[in-house]
Order: C-alpha cells, then sequence, then structure tokens
C-alpha cells in the first residue's frame, strides 16, 4: 500500500463541467455557474427586446387600426362608397388581420427557454443549496458570527454588500429545521423575523415564519419564549392548521413543569425572556466530534501562542538537500514556522507555470473526495470532508515527474512508496474535520504564493472517526 500522502491545496478559479450533484463542494465549479448565470441574462435580455420589439410592432398596428376604424364607423355607408375604402377592407380583414396574428402567436421566448434547457443540466440542485446553506452555518459556528452579520454582509475580512433577505433568512432557518438543527433553525428564523418586523419586503408570510420558530424554540427547551410566540402566531392568524393545538399543548407542559419546580410558595406562570434570540441565547448541541470547540478555535486564530522566546529561534534558511546537486544552483527557501514539533515551510516550491499545468490536468477529474469506512471499508463521502480532488501520477506529464524529484530532493524520501499527487479544491464552507491518518510519523508543507500546497504525511487511507 502507498503510505505517502501527497495533497496539493488549490483554489481553482474554472473548472469543468459535471453533470451530478455536490456542485457546492468546489469553489471552482461555482465559479463557473457565475459564467452560466451571466450567459443566461444575456439570452434574456435578448428574449426582453425581441418582446419588446414584437409589443412595439403590435402597438404600431393597432394605432393604424384605431386611426382606421374612427374614421370608417363614423359614416360607414359614405367611407364604403369609395370602391378603394370597400377593396381594402376586404384586404385587411383577409390578409392583413391574419398576419397580425400571425405576429401575436409568434413566441420569442423560444431562444431563451432552448438555452435554459442547455444549461438546466448543469444547475445545481436541492443537495447542493442544502450544503451551500449547512456550509454557511458551518462558518457562522467556527468564527462565531451572529446571523445579522451574516445577513447584512458583515465577515470578517470581507467587504461585500452581499446580503440575505427575509426569504433567504426564512429559507436558511427551514433548511436547518427540516434537517433536526433547531438551534440554527431558531437563530435564521429569528433573523427572518426581525428583518419583517424591520418593514422589509418578502414573500414568506409573519405566520409561518412564527409557526417554524415557535417549534423550533419549543425544541430548545424554552417553553416560555415557545408560547409567547405561538401567541403572537394565533392573534395574526387565528384559524392556523396547528398554533392552537400547539399552544395548549405547549401551556400544558409548562404547567406541568411549574407543578414539579414547586417546592415551598406557589409559582406562577413563568414569564417568556423579554431579550432578544440571538448567539449565545442557546447553547450549540455537541455533535460527534469531541474536539470541536479546539477545532473551530484553531481556525480562529486562537489557542496555543508563539512566545517572543521560541520565536527567537525560528530562521530562514536556504536548503540544497544535503548538498543535492539539483539543489546546489537554486536551493530551496525554507522558513520555520513552529519550534515542537519542528514545522518548515518552503517557499516558491512550485512555479507558476507548475501550478497552472496542474491545475490544467486536474479539471476534468476533480470528483467528491472520499473516506474509507472503517466498517465496510467502502469509499465514501462524508459531510466532515467538503472538497473535490483529483490523482495526478508521472505518466499524465512531465510535470508530476519534476515535482515528484524536487519532493524527493527536499526531504531525502523516495516517492516510490507514496501515494499519488492529490489536488483539491474546497467548496464554500470547505473543511476536512480533525480526522485519524495512522502511523503519522513526518510532516512536511511546501507553499506557494499562489495559494497552492503540498502535505506529506505518512498515513494509511483516511478513516471515518
Amino acid at each position: 500500500m502507498r503510505v505517502l500522502l501527497c495533497l496539493v491545496s488549490w483554489v481553482l478559479l474554472c473548472c469543468c463541467w459535471i453533470a451530478q450533484a455536490e456542485i457546492f463542494t468546489s469553489i471552482g465549479q461555482m465559479t463557473d455557474l457565475l459564467y452560466t448565470e451571466k450567459e443566461l441574462v444575456r439570452s434574456l435580455r435578448e428574449y426582453i427586446k425581441a418582446e419588446e420589439s414584437k409589443l412595439a410592432e403590435v402597438r404600431s398596428w393597432a394605432r393604424k387600426l384605431d386611426d382606421l376604424t374612427r374614421i370608417s364607423t363614423s359614416d360607414p355607408e359614405g367611407y364604403l362608397a369609395h370602391p378603394v375604402n370597400a377593396y381594402k377592407l376586404m384586404k385587411r380583414l383577409n390578409t392583413e388581420w391574419s398576419q397580425l396574428e400571425s405576429l401575436v402567436l409568434q413566441n420569442p421566448s423560444d431562444g431563451f427557454i432552448s438555452n435554459m434547457t442547455v444549461h438546466r443540466q448543469y444547475f445545481p440542485d436541492a443537495e447542493d443549496e442544502t450544503g451551500a446553506a449547512k456550509a454557511l452555518m458551518r462558518l457562522q459556528d467556527t468564527y462565531h458570527l451572529d446571523s445579522e452579520d451574516f445577513s447584512k454582509g458583515r465577515l470578517p475580512g470581507m467587504h461585500s454588500n452581499a446580503m440575505l433577505t427575509v426569504d433567504d433568512c426564512f429559507d436558511m432557518g427551514k433548511t436547518a429545521y427540516n434537517d433536526g438543527d433547531y438551534y440554527h433553525g431558531v437563530l435564521w428564523m429569528q433573523q427572518s423575523l426581525k428583518q419583517l418586523d424591520a418593514g422589509e419586503e418578502a414573500v414568506v408570510s409573519k405566520a409561518a415564519i412564527l409557526d417554524y420558530l415557535s417549534y423550533s424554540v419549543y425544541q430548545m427547551g424554552d417553553l416560555p419564549r415557545a408560547i409567547e410566540l405561538t401567541r403572537r402566531l394565533v392573534a395574526i392568524e387565528p384559524s392556523h392548521q396547528r398554533a392552537g393545538g400547539n399552544l395548549r399543548y405547549f401551556e400544558k407542559l409548562l404547567l406541568k413543569e411549574q407543578k414539579e419546580e414547586r417546592q415551598e410558595e406557589e409559582q406562577t406562570n413563568q414569564p417568556a425572556s423579554e431579550e432578544p434570540i440571538q448567539l449565545g441565547t442557546y447553547v450549540r448541541p455537541r455533535d460527534h466530534l469531541p474536539e470541536r470547540e479546539i477545532y473551530e478555535a484553531l481556525c480562529r486564530g486562537e489557542g496555543v501562542r508563539m512566545t517572543e522566546a521560541r520565536r527567537s529561534r525560528l530562521f530562514c534558511h536556504y536548503q540544497d538537500g544535503s548538498r543535492n546537486p539539483r539543489l546546489l544552483l537554486k536551493p530551496m527557501k525554507e522558513e520555520d514556522e513552529w519550534d515542537s514539533p519542528h514545522i518548515v515551510r518552503y517557499l516558491e516550491a512550485l512555479s507558476d507555470y507548475e501550478i497552472e499545468k496542474i491545475k490544467e490536468m486536474a479539471k476534468p477529474r476533480l470528483a467528491r473526495a472520499t473516506v474509507r469506512d472503517p466498517k465496510t471499508g467502502v469509499l465514501t463521502t462524508a459531510n466532515y470532508r467538503v472538497s473535490k480532488s483529483a490523482w495526478l501520477e508521472e505518466e499524465d506529464g512531465p510535470v508530476i515527474a519534476r515535482v515528484n524529484q524536487r519532493i524527493q530532493d527536499i526531504t531525502g524520501l523516495t516517492v516510490d512508496t507514496a501515494e499519488l499527487l492529490q489536488v483539491a479544491n474546497y467548496g464554500v464552507g470547505g473543511q476536512y474535520e480533525p480526522h485519524f491518518d495512522f502511523s503519522r510519523m513526518f510532516g512536511l508543507v511546501l507553499h506557494n504564493e499562489g495559494g497552492f500546497s503540498i502535505n506529506h504525511s505518512r498515513s494509511c487511507q483516511d478513516n471515518l472517526m
């Protein structure tokens, strides 16, 4: 078994199409969607132009016929007394009105619909939309982002006017709700309600938002607030199918809890909190990953800090691979990143040409990255690995052979027992959660200013935790 893992991380600007779901796992494919949408907008404008041209011609007919009928009907007999008028009446009704009918029946949308049909096979599906929504929630959790910050486009290090509407927030909440994720369901339904109450126009109704929000709050164990929200729902839509029953059920549960908690003195109805629901109101439920909080803290740049004393022991070097002939004239730029364990970074390990060539070869091969299920031994996708990858070998081109040779020169190791070169393209909220790479013994990272890195580690296939 090949045990030396080569990982190339790459943010791809363009990627070939594949007619399947999971587009959200690759920024490259989503980039292509932008150009597809641009083409559809161009087609849509052509359709509008054709419709406007058709309508202008119909209006011209209408104006001409309106003037003509106003004159002819003012004195029908006198009008028809002129033989030319009689002839033209016969001609209009037999020929010209038929031409007008044909004009009206023309459908300028045929070209646009045809273009839509061609591109639709590459459109994202419901799974992609759900995956993208969950990716936003993952970013929200990892970087402690409030739903309002997300909705207003206020993201760390990003300046954009990309904003979420009431309906967008509602759909985010509904995605979480349908997945049984009531924690995020509450956050996004609350944001949808907040924007609606602020006067923003929306397709979704306030009753629909309160319906989802009240039940999600109940699932988070906040009965008083669930009752208050359900009462608001009943007030605006008394005939709501579920609201009345839910309200009675929630009140009954609350009364039962109060009786169980009552000790020395009578306890009256517990009021709902007047504090608005926001990030931190409810505790996020724990999931399958015990290291979740540490993992996310590292993503935020928190955790172990490099002290000045330790930093003073980190250096930059020119590395010639123990006098390797291929590195004597152009040694590698080596930079100490960490002291213990010793981690180094190699700068400009790949040329711009090599980077572009590797990306070009990988484009047609990108497919959803998989992990090996330890129970079945079968390679499968996992929601904790969101990316697409491709594998390249030396037979694919001389560039791969040169890169492999350079790796051997730098490390002093052989790639004869290495896995193939892996090119990875991460999608929106792309990640690879902490996982086991068994028999880890050695680590190396090569970095290029183009955002390209190669990670070597002695490992078996990645396994589910």
